[in-house]
């Protein structure tokens, strides 16, 4: 029963009205051959504004070009609309522009895993320790 008390008051914090999450995007505003996924492109987003990191992709025949930034959910999603017809990969001239809402979510693909079963496990450490700090805060 504890328990859920702690995860109740872990949760309940954000909940609370003017709590606002910053997520962090990669971000390099000119297209470019490099896909921009290292440290030095990481970038705090706009608090309460920009709640969403976007990808731009576009093949030429020079090679994949790519611009990534922070962006609004509204404004991420109509660019990404207004562009879907574009968006043939693999074809010369496509451009494609995604959208997500995690920290560096716009950052290189990740690695194929060998069995997806793990995936779980390896989130529990971090939710375990997310626990014991809220029930520290609560207790304390």
């Amino acid at each position: 029963m504890w328990f859920l008390g702690i995860a109740t008051t872990f949760w309940g914090l954000f909940l609370l009205p003017g709590f606002a999450l910053q997520i962090q995007c990669y971000q390099c505003e000119e297209f470019q051959l490099d896909d921009c996924s290292s440290p030095e492109f990481i970038v705090n987003c706009t608090v309460n504004v920009q709640d969403t990191c976007q990808k731009e992709v576009m093949e030429q025949s020079s090679g994949i070009l790519y611009r990534k930034s922070c962006a609004s959910s509204a404004a991420c999603l109509i660019a990404s609309a207004g562009y879907q017809s574009f968006c043939s990969p693999g074809k010369l001239n496509s451009v494609c522009i995604s959208c997500c809402k995690s920290s560096l979510c716009n950052g290189p693909r990740p690695k194929k895993r060998g069995s997806s079963a793990a995936m779980p496990r390896a989130r529990l450490p971090t939710t375990i320790l997310l626990l014991k700090l809220a029930f520290f805060s609560v207790h304390c």
